[in-house]
């Protein structure tokens, strides 16, 4: 299933987000394999609304929140999306 996770960071520097994505792209990779693999398919930055929507392919929301805690990454929601254009799995 797709999932976005929407998080605000106010006073969060661009630079140490991207070295947290990072982070939370080597733990994603480590589940891989795992029952409760999750894969992160990339992020969208909005540094005018200090605002970072993270996509994810995964088989529950608890998926998501463990690997976020493990990258050490904070969450203001985790929601079912559907993915529309050039995503892996997106509604045709």
């Amino acid at each position: 299933m797709f999932y976005v996770v929407e998080r605000y960071l106010p006073g969060f520097a661009q630079p140490e987000l991207l070295r947290a994505l990072d982070r939370l792209r080597r733990v994603t990779d480590q589940s891989s394999g795992q029952a409760m693999a999750v894969r992160y398919l990339g992020s969208t930055i909005v540094p005018e609304d200090e605002a970072c929507f993270c996509h994810f392919e995964a088989p529950s929301e608890a998926a998501i929140a463990e690997v976020n805690l493990r990258a050490g990454l904070p969450v203001d929601r985790i929601v079912a999306a559907v993915a529309v254009g050039g995503g892996a799995n997106r509604e045709e």
